[in-house]
């Protein structure tokens, strides 16, 4: 149970490293030239919902990694 609590907890820090680390690549990308002038809130919407998505797919895609990597030990 223990195992389980910190696996989880490691998801968790995972998830939320990935979506900063993705926020802040996002914020130095110019989305202001897709919008108009004046929208300045629409485009930290644009980059907070594309962090949140990206840096889900990436937490997971390490989750996963992490997986397989534990499964792998019970292998040899």
């Amino acid at each position: 149970m223990e195992r389980l609590s910190i696996f989880s907890l490691l998801n968790i820090l995972i998830n939320i490293f990935c979506i900063i680390f993705l926020w802040r690549i996002l914020l130095n990308i110019k989305f202001e030239v897709i919008f108009k002038k004046d929208k300045q809130s629409q485009v930290y919407l644009l980059v907070l919902i594309l962090a949140i998505i990206l840096g889900h797919q990436l937490a997971s895609f390490f989750i996963s990694y992490l997986n397989w990597s534990e499964m792998l030990g019970g292998f040899f």
